[in-house]
């Protein structure tokens, strides 16, 4: 749906290229096309290029001709190209690849998605064949950049499992010469020295869950073993030092915020305690409906109105200390992600912003017990909907070629949905996992979708927010630091 009308004009079809547009705050014209570029016009500006009235000598001119907006001046090969290479990841093949080695968990968050299970039971945990076939399964993929991902329950629970697989699959990319890239999700309940050296030693990237102060991280992630806070700040610090020291800081460790509706009173407080822990960007996310936090979404869940107001709160206070410490790195990487895909000519390649979407194409995930599903969420759902083979007996070819790969590709194809009349299209996704647990449909009516509303909501945020020079400068700033590598969903 449009979201606006047009000023009472006749549209000049031969001058004015293909857009799509909307109102912002300010009584400005925010316009896109498919590629990404824009401009924001003052009402009048707006009339006259749909009018296709601006003149070659306004100053105005020579930013529409280059943004791709005057249809008759396009330069069809550079945007051919420029398309091309913001779309690089459809042409890849799976890059990140989830491995679930246990579903025990010492943690009891109040949000937990990932349906864990006692440490004392059985049945659980991944052995070290089944590992193996995973591992030959990953690098079959055409993917020059492989990431290997470690989730759980968790991961340290089944540490024999997670050392066999560091070392089989570097040992295997000794041959295979691809762009390796391993990571480990963990609460750090069970780090110690031993593995902390052990995974320096192998360049695995550590990401942990921090979601804010003493009081607010321990009410969403309650440990049965010890302080949960107290416990992942410790090992935080010994792993940001020793990274440091040994890695010259290359695979810093990274830590994501999930917030509960406990959480939405302290956005300020939040951020200070990343800010406090030298870490160098914060990345918030809203909770998803599944595993127990769907079961639980009327304790710990919220609106999207609830959730923005929350999320404008924060990155308004981050931006706020980042001008007023220019030499600082610090920001918020969900507004990075956003930023680098209006801002650059890349895309970062964010699997649930991106269209199709990366289920099945750009990620796979390989649960404990050999199933493979599409993606995280799809284990996460708690049903075998989207699962898409075993390891014990599928192909690669028939795995990634599987029928539900081909049914969420076009699900979330914004080509084909309500979705590619949005302003906001170049920039957006949509998760069908998503669609199916709130609404019980891969094609969810989007317009209506609290996800939706949240996309839009922060978009309208930034593109508001760009109207201020320093703040606009302050983000290109931002849209050029690399993403580091963190995980695409620490979600237990």
């Amino acid at each position: 749906m449009i979201e606006i009308k047009p000023p009472k004009t006749e549209i000049n079809p031969q001058k004015v290229g293909f857009c799509r547009f909307k109102k912002l705050k300010g009584n400005k014209y925010l316009l896109t096309n498919d590629l990404g570029e824009y401009v924001i016009l003052k009402p009048k500006e707006f009339k006259n290029f749909l009018n296709g009235e601006i003149k070659e000598a306004s100053p105005l001119y020579p930013i529409l001709q280059e943004q791709g907006l005057i249809r008759d001046k396009m330069d069809f090969p550079a945007l051919i190209s420029e398309f091309q290479q913001k779309n690089l990841f459809l042409w890849q093949g799976p890059s990140l690849h989830i491995i679930v080695v246990t579903l025990r968990c010492d943690h009891k968050c109040v949000y937990c998605q990932a349906s864990s299970r006692k440490v004392g039971e059985k049945g659980y945990d991944l052995d070290v064949g089944l590992a193996k076939k995973i591992v030959d399964v990953i690098f079959k993929s055409p993917s020059k950049s492989i990431a290997i991902e470690f989730q759980g329950g968790e991961p340290l629970l089944n540490w024999p499992v997670v050392k066999f697989i560091v070392e089989y699959s570097r040992e295997k990319n000794k041959t295979e010469k691809k762009d390796l890239e391993l990571r480990l999700v963990s609460n750090f309940s069970e780090m110690n020295d031993s593995k902390l050296n052990f995974l320096v030693s192998k360049e695995v990237t550590l990401c942990t869950s921090l979601d804010g102060p003493e009081h607010i991280h321990n009410k969403n992630r309650i440990s049965t073993e010890n302080n949960s806070y107290k416990n992942t700040i410790k090992w935080l610090k010994k792993a940001q030092k020793i990274y440091k020291n040994k890695l010259e800081n290359k695979f810093r460790p990274g830590a994501v915020v999930t917030v509960s509706r406990y959480s939405l009173k302290y956005p300020k407080e939040i951020v200070d305690e990343y800010i406090k822990q030298g870490i160098e960007a914060i990345f918030i996310r809203p909770l998803t409906p599944l595993g127990v936090g769907k079961s639980l979404w009327e304790e710990v869940g919220y609106t999207s109105a609830e959730y923005l107001s929350f999320y404008k709160k924060a990155l308004n206070y981050i931006i706020g200390y980042a001008l007023k410490n220019s030499k600082s790195r610090f920001h918020e990487n969900f507004a990075k992600i956003m930023l680098a895909k209006i801002l650059t000519e890349y895309d970062p390649n964010y699997l649930e912003l991106r269209s199709p979407c990366g289920a099945g194409i750009g990620q796979i995930l390989y649960n404990y017990d050999g199933k493979i599903y599409t993606c995280d969420e799809g284990r996460m759902l708690g049903e075998q909907t989207f699962c898409i083979g075993n390891v014990r007996k599928n192909s690669y070819n028939e795995i990634v070629s599987h029928p539900t790969v081909k049914s969420l590709c076009l699900a979330s194809c914004l080509d084909g949905l309500t979705c590619d009349l949005c302003v906001y299209k170049p920039y957006c996704g949509v998760c069908p996992i998503y669609n199916y647990a709130t609404a019980g449909n891969i094609f969810s009516q989007m317009p209506l979708n609290e996800r939706c509303q949240i996309n839009k909501g922060i978009l309208d945020f930034l593109f508001e927010k760009m109207q201020n020079k320093k703040i606009e400068k302050l983000f290109t700033k931002w849209s050029r630091f690399t993403l580091p590598a963190l995980s695409k969903s620490n979600k237990k």
